[in-house]
């Protein structure tokens, strides 16, 4: 069983644009979920699911690290009492930002469960990727 879910995506903006996109909650609130989350060292966000977005879960966690460019934080999905744990990284890059995007603690979920929510966060965060991809083109006027 993979335990650990990464992303890479090279983005044609600034690596400020795309840290206050994944940092601050008004950005994060446009292109993935409403949130009053606070890139502060030990601060307890909510990602608040809307009731017409077809498997979208509660989520909370504390914020664990975050300095630029880097941003960890725990991930607990509702209903469950697993957390996992998410891992921004960002790098200046000649094409612009370098995103890294690691999900892991996964295997602690039990048996069918861990592979289940595997291949549903892996889904989830191509998506999320996506999402953000055209937030920063529509928002941030950049290719």
């Amino acid at each position: 069983m993979k335990d650990v879910i990464i992303k890479e995506k090279i983005f044609n903006h600034s690596i400020d644009i795309v840290w206050n996109a994944i940092s601050k909650k008004e950005e994060i609130s446009k292109w993935f979920i409403k949130t009053d989350f606070k890139a502060e060292k030990g601060y307890q966000y909510r990602f608040s699911s809307e009731s017409n977005k077809k498997d979208c879960t509660d989520i909370t966690g504390t914020v664990v690290e975050a300095f630029p460019y880097t941003l960890i934080y725990t991930w607990l999905v509702a209903g469950t009492n697993i957390e996992t744990t998410i891992t921004w990284k960002l790098e200046s890059v000649t094409e612009g930002t370098k995103l890294y995007l690691e999900h892991s603690g996964i295997s602690k979920y039990k048996g069918d469960t861990a592979i289940t929510m595997f291949e549903s966060f892996n889904g989830g965060w191509n998506g999320c990727i996506n999402q953000l991809e055209n937030y920063l083109k529509l928002n941030m006027n950049a290719g």
